[in-house]
């Protein structure tokens, strides 16, 4: 091939042909370059539905393009070696090797590859052409000046601006149905009968090529945490829609009510499964909220469900991108309760007798999937309340999931589930004992703990430990309004009482990884 004018770098997670990178491409004389750097999947220990995900989505792109009559340089696994396994030094050695006017790239969703990628050009005497990701419904530069507005930035405001700015779900100036948020309506568990018939979500059998990405995964990621087995992802954009018209079809309806609530060996219940696709840009915010609209207008479908569903992309998605962007790197850094200790062992496998963790990991390692609540309430709150680490939690977020890219798991993990950032865009750490696992799930139903003990050797880790951190941080939740009422309940136990969690909480955080 003849050396191009522009090269288009095209990130994994960038798989939008509307992109504003293509904005001008001429196939003639410019190159697609994208790439699979084994890095990418080894710098965190990443699950390998992850890793197929990424790269069988990457190589239906890449052949889409081709089927165009565009020039694209494919570095695939595992002959992507030149320059190393590093995302950025296999970019370096492609670039020195064609030497193009222009690196053309949309903002990609780390910040540390974009200082990556700025520092590259610059060594190289290389014009950066950084476009804006269109994909995204507020730029970051428009965030950014509507945070500088609030000393702590907060979702709800935001998401009411969004929806007057988009004119969602408003009607003559005000929110349809005289309420901004249908929150307080969508806290229900199950009670003892449980969720009852559930319509799956429609299930994507791998075609050849992805086969042929999984069996390469297979062997040269043997060893990592999870499997590929089930693997079921949409990974083209003719699959992610019909992805979406699966979830209005059968589960809008119904996602509201029950979207916090958890149940063993139901894996989905209603949720979209939609996360996956759109964060890869397979489908964008707008079409997806356009739909819900569209069917709740036609289908008369229960409000509480469609500004549920919408507010978690309209509101939270564009928020926590926005924070990312506005905090990053302090944001990777933070570590407001200065935790220190190791990720139990078991995150990785499984292997624990507390029956919410087994159920959520295990459930994790198979699919790669878990609910926002069983990733905020089982698995990030025993986190937090064990003083692990955030940059072990983080880490451990982005490399389990397959919808992790880390505009979005980072401020998720550090900003909410873990408090690291010590209240900058939350009003509250987010930590409850073990009665709300057992209200919201059937996770305590056998287990060998019991979630209304905080001491004893029957008592549920989970609530014991979060006595012991009420009790550590009694001042600090005292004074804020939203947590005030937890060093109320906290002062009511008897000194005897108080050390005796304290005391059963030392012994549990000493043997974490035998829990």
């Amino acid at each position: 091939m003849a050396d191009p004018r522009n090269i288009v770098l095209v990130l994994g997670d960038q798989l939008d042909v509307d992109s504003t990178a293509f904005a001008g491409f001429d196939p003639g004389a410019d190159r697609v370059l994208m790439v699979e750097a084994a890095g990418e999947s080894t710098r965190i220990w990443s699950h390998p539905a992850r890793i197929v995900l990424f790269l069988s989505a990457m190589r239906h792109f890449a052949a889409s393009l081709r089927a165009r009559g565009w020039q694209v340089d494919y570095r695939a696994l595992p002959g992507s070696g030149e320059g190393g396994d590093h995302l950025l030094d296999v970019i370096e050695h492609r670039l020195r090797a064609d030497m193009p006017q222009r690196l053309i790239v949309v903002e990609p969703g780390e910040w540390w590859l974009e200082q990556g990628l700025r520092d590259m050009c610059g060594r190289l005497g290389l014009a950066l052409d950084l476009r804006e990701d269109l994909h995204f419904m507020i730029g970051r530069g428009d965030f950014a000046r509507w945070a500088a507005r609030y000393r702590q930035p907060r979702m709800e405001f935001f998401y009411r601006m969004m929806r007057e700015r988009h004119g969602v779900l408003m009607e003559d100036g005000e929110p349809v149905g005289g309420r901004w948020n249908f929150d307080a309506d969508n806290r229900s568990g199950f009670g003892r009968r449980g969720p009852g018939p559930v319509p799956p979500p429609r299930r994507f059998t791998p075609d050849a090529l992805t086969r042929r990405v999984m069996d390469e995964v297979s062997a040269r990621f043997a060893g990592h945490p999870g499997s590929a087995v089930d693997f079921d992802w949409p990974v083209t954009r003719v699959d992610a829609l019909q992805a979406l018209e699966d979830f209005i079809a059968h589960r809008l309806d119904l996602f509201g009510p029950h979207q916090d609530a958890m149940w063993t060996g139901q894996p989905w219940l209603w949720h979209a499964r939609l996360s996956a696709a759109m964060n890869l840009k397979l489908l964008s915010p707008r079409e997806v909220i356009d739909a819900a609209l569209a069917a709740w207008r036609e289908r008369n479908l229960p409000l509480q469900s469609v500004e549920g569903f919408v507010r978690q992309v309209l509101g939270w998605r564009e928020f926590v991108r926005g924070m990312y962007w506005l905090d990053m790197p302090a944001l990777r850094e933070a570590n407001h309760y200065g935790h220190t200790r190791a990720l139990p062992r078991w995150y990785w496998t499984g292997d624990t007798g507390m029956a919410c963790m087994k159920a959520v990991v295990g459930q994790t390692l198979r699919h790669g999937y878990a609910h926002h609540i069983q990733r905020l309430m089982v698995t990030g709150q025993f986190a937090l309340l064990a003083g692990i680490d955030p940059k072990q939690v983080e880490d451990w977020y982005l490399a389990v999931y397959v919808d992790a890219v880390e505009w979005v798991e980072l401020p998720n993990v550090a900003g909410m589930t873990l408090y690291a950032n010590g209240g900058r865009f939350t009003s509250k750490p987010y930590v409850a004992s073990g009665a709300y696992i057992q209200r919201m799930s059937n996770y305590c139903d056998g287990c060998r703990y019991r979630p209304t003990l905080r001491s004893g050797d029957a008592a549920c880790p989970v609530t014991v430990l979060y006595w012991h951190f009420v009790d550590r941080n009694e001042a600090s939740l005292a004074a804020n309004p939203r947590t005030a009422l937890m060093a109320k309940n906290l002062a009511r136990l008897g000194d005897a009482e108080r050390a005796a969690v304290r005391d059963k909480a030392g012994e549990l955080l000493q043997n974490l990884d035998r829990l």
